[in-house]
């Protein structure tokens, strides 16, 4: 598969007895620590991930992955994705427009 960074996969590591280990591929990126520079898609994904075979939590999941890809969608992106068209924007601003997506996806209680 081609992704175009690391930033983007999230991984599983499950076994039968536990719900397993969930993590994006890539490290804690210490060189780039409090810049703000950080890709949090993977992150965001192995709680999906998570959510999904860990937990048994399907629609929680699903959330959260249309959330990533809403956000996607509306051009957001991170210096290791950012291409000509789109809005450069860091991890903090990433996780608020996810954040927002899923909110705004949320049935209203009856």
């Amino acid at each position: 598969m081609i992704t175009g960074s690391i930033g983007m996969l999230p991984s599983a590591s499950i076994g039968a007895s536990g719900p397993g280990l969930f993590e994006p591929i890539h490290g804690s990126a210490p060189d780039i620590a409090g810049q703000d520079k950080a890709n949090p898609f993977a992150t965001v994904l192995s709680a999906a991930m998570l959510l999904k075979y860990g937990l048994g939590e399907e629609r929680a999941a699903e959330r959260i992955e249309k959330a990533v890809l809403d956000t996607l969608n509306k051009g957001f992106r991170t210096a290791d994705i950012y291409s000509a068209g789109t809005k450069l924007v860091g991890c903090k601003q990433i996780g608020e427009e996810i954040l927002k997506s899923v909110e705004s996806h949320i049935p209203a209680a009856v």
